[in-house]
């Protein structure tokens, strides 16, 4: 069975914020051109690029639903 379950958030004004820190998106970047370059990555490694891969992915939505969500309340 599927729950929806709805969140309400306080968005800071800079919607900036909803990135990875600098010094995680730099190991993010490692992990994943080791990766390109076509090394096999140790599981902890592996898992650890697909967790931040996962965490990019989610603030990057965040994002992209608080700049919609900012927009639709400033045409009102």
């Amino acid at each position: 069975m599927t729950q929806t379950v709805a969140v309400e958030l306080v968005l800071p004004d800079d919607l900036r914020g909803f990135r990875l820190p600098r010094s995680v998106d730099e190991r993010l970047t490692a992990l994943l051109d080791r990766q390109d370059a076509g090394e096999l990555l140790p599981t902890a490694e592996r898992e650890e690029a697909e967790g931040l891969v996962e965490l990019a992915e989610m603030l990057s939505l965040l994002r992209l639903r608080a700049e919609r969500a900012s927009s639709t309340q400033r045409a009102r």
